[in-house]
């Protein structure tokens, strides 16, 4: 049989039990209630603490606590009782073996878990079997699990598919955050969150998507993040770039082109000169090519898993390289005022030809014409600073040659007289001339208007 303490009601006739709630509920007054205050300890608890339900402001004549699960005293949810007369505590029919009443009437609960939460009332009689009641609220809060990133397309085809990654495991009252790349999301249109947070979708994914991703879960008592996670997104093939860039190449050298292109999974490579298929493989190369190698090389570029293909041409022209040119004059010694005529032989075609002056490019001038292949070089009339060594150089877009030096002596007389005076050289001895016989025209009239006395008569 439950003693006194632990049941009220127990020990005593039905008509005293009702006498006495009756005679309890007369004394439970808004004002006792309000003095008797319960605090949870800690206020906001982590799944598999221990909690103490602490009582303040409870009467000085207290005899037993009892405590219940939720806003009731009915016997069905008595935690436990406890008399301070007899210092013995008894469980109640909703005790799981975790709640004790403490001798200063608290509860402390062990090893709390999310369903504890909720309210506790405690239930004081003073020595008069006077109640006084107050409750109290535990909240529990799930101790965050580790968290992973999962997607339903582990491989997604840039600009085709769409993807849902979930933060998971889901945890009831649990706030969720994502950042990309180290970042917090950003305002992009392609980004939606579920009502929670929990599940991000990415629209017509991109190269760019590929992460990694993290999400963090946090609530009142723990806050837990995720590993990277990062997206496998297939795009390409880009256009292929082939290098180098030149165009040109010299006969007898290697032929080495390499093909690049964006591609994810890495593209299959296929050449082709002039569409005859060559390697499969990202290099071509062709050892001592000939004319015959000037073509059409084109880089072929395959994705398996987007299905997409890309190609790019280049053309290749394959030069001889040109020999040594010579130089030969029409006279390499000549006098001032005679003509001399240089040629620049070469048996190589299609070159481009340049004639040297004493190691520096010829400048042209009104006496210096060139034919119209360059092949040529009039000099008419020869001055004396026309001396020098002449090269004629000639290049194709591979090679370049020059040609030995051709010295070219001027011979000219010290006592040259005007006709072997060039036209600027005799207007100057012309304008020089006039300007003496002014003078002396001057003087001369200066010394007669002495002598005269101004009256144009000897004195």
């Amino acid at each position: 049989m439950k003693p006194h303490w632990a049941s009220v009601q127990g020990g005593r006739r039905p008509w005293q039990g009702l006498l006495l709630t009756a005679c309890l509920l007369a004394l439970w007054t808004p004002s006792a209630m309000s003095q008797l205050r319960i605090e949870s300890v800690p206020p906001n608890a982590a799944e598999g603490q221990d909690v103490l339900l602490r009582v303040h402001n409870q009467p000085a004549n207290t005899q037993i606590y009892r405590w219940f699960r939720g806003a009731t005293t009915e016997e069905a949810y008595r935690l436990a009782a406890y008399s301070l007369s007899s210092n013995e505590s008894k469980p109640g029919p909703a005790n799981s073996g975790r709640e004790t009443i403490l001798p200063h009437g608290s509860l402390a609960v062990r090893n709390v878990t999310v369903n504890d939460s909720g309210v506790y009332t405690l239930d004081i009689f003073d020595e008069d079997f006077t109640s006084i009641k107050a409750s109290g609220q535990l909240r529990v809060f799930a101790k965050l699990p580790k968290l992973f990133i999962t997607s339903n397309n582990s491989s997604p085809v840039e600009g085709e598919d769409s993807v849902v990654l979930t933060c998971d495991p889901e945890t009831q009252n649990t706030s969720y955050q994502w950042w990309i790349n180290g970042q917090s999301l950003l305002n992009d249109p392609r980004l939606d969150l579920s009502t929670d947070n929990r599940i991000l979708t990415l629209l017509r994914v991109t190269r760019n998507d590929t992460g990694p991703y993290e999400c963090a879960a946090s609530n009142l008592v723990s806050y837990n993040r995720s590993d990277p996670f990062s997206l496998n997104v297939s795009y390409g093939p880009d256009a292929p770039i082939i290098t180098p860039p030149g165009s040109n190449v010299g006969q007898g050298t290697n032929l080495s082109l390499s093909c690049h292109t964006a591609s994810n999974p890495p593209a299959q490579y296929t050449w082709l000169f002039n569409e005859r298929p060559q390697s499969s493989t990202p290099e071509l190369f062709i050892p001592n090519i000939t004319a015959n190698h000037s073509g059409s090389y084109a880089c072929f570029a395959h994705n398996s898993v987007t299905g997409l293909n890309r190609t790019t041409v280049k053309t290749i022209t394959v030069f001889e390289l040109v020999t040594q040119p010579s130089i030969h004059a029409s006279n390499t010694t000549v006098m001032e005022q005679e003509s001399v005529v240089l040629t620049c032989h070469s048996r190589d075609p299609e070159i481009t030809i340049r004639w040297i002056f004493n190691d520096q490019s010829l400048r042209l001038s009104s006496r210096t014409k060139l034919s119209e292949d360059n092949s040529t070089l009039s000099i008419d009339p020869v001055r004396r600073e026309d001396s020098g060594e002449y090269r004629c150089e000639v290049s194709n877009p591979v090679s370049v040659k020059k040609s030995e030096a051709l010295l070219l002596s001027v011979s000219y007389d010290p006592a040259q007289s005007s006709s072997d005076l060039s036209p600027g050289a005799i207007a100057g001895i012309v304008v020089g001339v006039v300007a003496g016989v002014a003078l002396i025209a001057a003087l001369a009239y200066f010394l007669y208007s002495r002598k005269t006395g101004g009256s144009g008569h000897f004195s």
